[in-house]
């Protein structure tokens, strides 16, 4: 077998060793199957790995066991890894129930599935002694969630099962059938964790967690709606290594980061992203917000809700959260921020005329104003802001700039968007591509922005005070040299990253 580097692949660990060695104790005494090669089993081991932990592995394994050392880190990370994918893929299969025609379980078979799950999840990824098995499963849930890269997880009672579902890289996913009878124990678990009122099921309700997954931390919004065959949930899932980056992670180009920065950097205006629910919009503005000089520049957010919390990672910027209810809405928040001596304000997103009115004059005063709009591109921007009732003279003098964005998948490179791996390359496919274990067969692995930035020059400048329609907006821009959706589309696709098909999609569908 290749070792070499003294690298480490939970991929190759065998079903054997993760059936029969516990991951506590792989992980105590750092043990990892490595693939079997004959009759014997490859075990990476660290220099911390006593001898008679390696042998008690071999009786169990009922083989002989050729040891190979890597580091300790490694084979740790490696450990939760295999074991993850091992459990959370039985514990959503379908197959690992008792099941009708269409792999769902019947009514009368409810006990004995539940039954099954509970025993599939007593081999726990994390530590689990002394959780119910509900909770256990949860957790695997959720971690089978964060580990597909799920932004979103959908719990959706239908009248014979259970069915979750995770959003990937912006597309929901075919989901896994779970006994009818978990919906209220999944539910009730989901509401403790929330701190939502688990007697109350007649209402919708909000609630927010936080779970850790190694050193990841995860921060979950929650949702419930009554339905006519109980509580649908959505979890929000949002991984701050993931989300909280750069501008250059998140795939906006070099030209356009360079001009969008400048505007970003000035001491007042207001720079507007738009585009659809989705489309990466607070992403983006959040990567700008780390950007920013925050030893001489105070920061003030109003928003609803908060994404995540830039102060828990050692931002200086204080965030405000919209509650309805209590009378705090943008325009209220936005009011008494303007006391607090504010450079930088970010609007969550300018819904009204009052809002909208008062970012324009915070913008105007010597305040630097970000916030989004829900539009199809830069241009209609501006006309959204003059449906508002803003008047066109003061959108020309206060705005800096405007991005459209959305969020496109990029092929997967495993399988170069083909979805299936080549016989060469699918082990004991026998000449028949197999599945990509990578992108689980949908062609695509992850997502990068598509961006248009609208420079405010003076001839842009002139249409908008002119009330211009975003149509002539748009032509004038482009003839400035912008960049649309589509451009930037079609560099993409000419690099092989996407698909006309996607393009297609997220621009004129999305």
């Amino acid at each position: 077998m290749d070792v070499s580097g003294g690298k480490i692949d939970p991929d190759r660990a065998s079903p054997l060793f993760l059936e029969r060695i516990p991951r506590d104790f792989a992980r105590l005494h750092h043990v990892l199957s490595q693939g079997v090669y004959g009759d014997r089993e490859v075990v990476a081991i660290t220099t911390e790995t006593a001898p008679t932990a390696l042998w008690n592995t071999a009786v169990c394994l009922g083989r002989a066991v050729d040891p190979i050392t890597v580091p300790a880190e490694d084979l740790v990370t490696a450990i939760d890894r295999a074991y993850a994918r091992e459990l959370t893929g039985r514990i959503l299969d379908p197959a690992t129930h008792t099941a009708t025609t269409d792999g769902v379980p019947s009514s009368a078979d409810t006990s004995e599935s539940l039954e099954r799950v509970i025993q599939d999840a007593d081999r726990d990824l994390l530590r689990t002694d002394g959780k119910a098995p509900v909770v256990r499963l949860l957790d695997r849930l959720l971690l089978h969630a964060v580990q597909a890269g799920a932004s979103d997880c959908h719990i959706h009672p239908t009248p014979d099962a259970v069915l979750v579902r995770c959003r990937i890289d912006g597309v929901l996913d075919a989901g896994r059938r779970l006994p009818r009878g978990l919906v209220r124990p999944l539910v009730s678990r989901i509401k403790v964790i929330g701190r939502m009122d688990v007697a109350e099921h007649l209402l919708p309700q909000d609630g927010r967690t936080s779970v850790t997954i190694g050193d990841r931390s995860i921060d979950i919004r929650i949702s419930t709606i009554p339905t006519a065959h109980g509580e649908r949930v959505v979890l929000r899932l949002l991984d701050t290594d993931q989300h909280l980056l750069d501008l250059h992670a998140l795939g906006m180009p070099d030209d356009i980061a360079t001009v969008y920065r400048a505007a970003t950097r000035r001491s007042s205006g207001i720079v507007l992203v738009t585009g659809p629910t989705g489309s990466g919009k607070t992403t983006t503005l959040y990567a700008t917000l780390r950007q920013q000089d925050t030893v001489t520049r105070n920061l003030m957010t109003i928003e609803d809700p908060i994404e995540y919390e830039l102060s828990a990672l050692g931002i200086p910027i204080s965030q405000s959260q919209v509650n309805i209810r209590k009378g705090l809405t943008f325009a209220t928040g936005l009011r008494h921020i303007l006391r607090q001596d504010p450079d930088v304000i970010l609007i969550g997103e300018i819904r009204d005329a009052e809002t909208a009115r008062i970012a324009i004059q915070a913008s105007l005063t010597g305040h630097l104003v970000f916030s989004t709009l829900h539009t199809n591109n830069a241009a209609a921007a501006v006309t959204r802001l003059l449906d508002l009732g803003v008047e066109p003279y003061l959108v020309a003098a206060s705005l800096a700039g405007v991005l459209a964005q959305r969020l496109v998948r990029t092929c997967c490179r495993t399988c170069a968007g083909q979805g299936t791996l080549g016989a060469e390359n699918a082990a004991g496919a026998a000449g028949i591509g197999a599945t990509c274990p990578t992108c689980l067969g949908s062609g695509f692995k992850g997502r990068t922005g598509l961006y248009e930035w609208m420079a405010i020059d003076d001839a842009v400048r002139a249409n908008i005070a002119s009330g211009s329609t975003a149509h002539a907006l748009h032509h004038t821009a482009c003839s400035k040299g912008m960049r649309t959706l589509e451009g930037h589309g079609l560099e993409l696709i000419a690099s092989g990253r996407t698909t006309h098909a996607e393009i297609e999609r997220v621009i004129h569908h999305g």
